[in-house]
């Protein structure tokens, strides 16, 4: 494994998008990437026409963006959920919908669903159906000027709120990638757990400068000055115009690369296991989503670091923090008697196994009966929300989890 060249995640995206950037800068003005009609939303296209039924929310953050909540408020038989929320949360360049891509036997908002939960998923800012602000829009670079550290202060707040306020019941948490970072800046810091009964973090990312590429940690040192001299945030627009392009822009890339598009996953993520092949091309329908500039520069500055803090602005630091550096938060306040599941892989790109064992050794004090820990050797980082025997591996063990908290 150690002597494969590894292609970094940042690097390749970054690189394509650029290249894509360079001839087709009318898009920049173009309406073309406003907020989709419900009507093509997930509900429609992904839950109902598995003959589920499926609600349309929405929930404003207190700083002003306009989030899409779906819900699945029933199994496929009809049955009212008698078990307590459940709330997904999807992680970087991804929205709601990758909880539900496979089949409802393999997608983890149905089985839960069909378990008797009731299903919340999120769709984070930025993406395709949460691109509202009460005063901005998405061709305004205000809009874009924040990170996972406002996902966390704000995004999971307002929705675990707005859930726990509809339902009157506290809520399990799911988390993927980016989905578990935010939480775990919240758990550190003692927040929200009088909404939430207990969180599933898969794949967990919290530190991360142990990565095996070395192309990654060199994407890191350098991604500031690479992104910087894109006037006008024009990534971002470029992300934006691509989500509703992305199939035949992935897909051009597969064929330059002279490579199957799970191929090209793997490049990003590791080599996954046990992904349905057939299904790649409803994921690239739907992903990659928009993220910020900011996001990506601060999660290099966790890379070259190995810390999980602020946003470093650098000499500004002081008017922001008051200090020099920026503030670290300290998993190791993870309140011990939080019930906590992790799931994490041998094979897996982005959350590192060496990361995630320093992770571990943060929740060492925690109690024996309040974390349970699942390792799977052969899974990457996509196994854990497409692998197609998921189920048995990791869900059905999160819903004992869920079902004894």
């Amino acid at each position: 494994m150690a002597s494969r060249v590894r292609i970094s995640f940042f690097s390749i995206l970054l690189i394509c998008i650029t290249a894509a950037a360079q001839g087709r800068k009318s898009l920049y003005t173009t309406n073309e990437f406003l907020a989709p009609s419900p009507v093509n939303g997930i509900c429609k296209t992904l839950v109902e026409t598995q003959g589920y039924k499926c609600e349309e929310h929405t929930v404003t953050t207190n700083d002003g963006y306009i989030l899409s909540l779906l819900r699945i408020p029933t199994g496929l038989s009809g049955k009212k959920a008698d078990k307590p929320p459940v709330l997904l949360q999807h992680g970087l360049f991804c929205d709601a919908a990758i909880w539900l891509f496979d089949s409802p036997e393999q997608s983890l908002g149905f089985i839960l669903a069909d378990s008797g939960f009731d299903v919340w998923l999120v769709n984070g800012r930025g993406t395709k159906y949460s691109t509202g602000h009460t005063s901005l829009t998405t061709y305004d670079k205000a809009y874009w000027d924040w990170s996972w550290e406002e996902l966390a202060n704000y995004d999971l707040p307002a929705s675990v709120e707005y859930v726990f306020d509809l339902t009157g019941q506290k809520i399990h948490y799911a988390g993927h990638s980016q989905g578990t970072l935010v939480a775990f800046v919240n758990l550190s810091q003692g927040k929200l757990l009088n909404m939430l009964r207990s969180a599933a973090l898969l794949s967990p990312i919290a530190h991360m400068n142990q990565l095996a590429s070395p192309a990654t940690k060199l994407a890191a040192q350098f991604f500031l000055a690479n992104v910087s001299y894109m006037q006008n945030n024009r990534l971002i627009f470029m992300l934006v115009f691509l989500q509703n392009n992305v199939a035949k822009f992935v897909g051009g890339i597969c064929s330059t690369l002279n490579q199957p598009c799970i191929n090209l996953i793997t490049f990003f993520t590791g080599p996954n296991c046990c992904l349905n092949s057939s299904r790649i091309d409803v994921y690239v329908d739907h992903e990659p989503q928009p993220t910020a500039t900011k996001n990506l520069i601060h999660l290099s500055q966790m890379i070259r670091t190995g810390k999980i803090s602020k946003y470093d602005y650098g000499i500004l630091n002081i008017l922001h923090y008051g200090q020099l550096v920026p503030p670290s938060y300290d998993m190791t306040k993870i309140p011990k008697d939080f019930p906590l599941f992790i799931g994490y892989g041998g094979k897996d790109y982005l959350s590192d196994i060496k990361d995630v064992k320093v992770l571990l050794n943060d929740l060492s004090n925690h109690d024996a009966d309040k974390l349970v820990v699942l390792y799977k050797d052969e899974y990457a980082h996509v196994d854990f929300i497409m692998a197609i025997d998921a189920k048995q591996v990791l869900y059905d063990p999160m819903i004992a989890f869920y079902n004894s908290n």
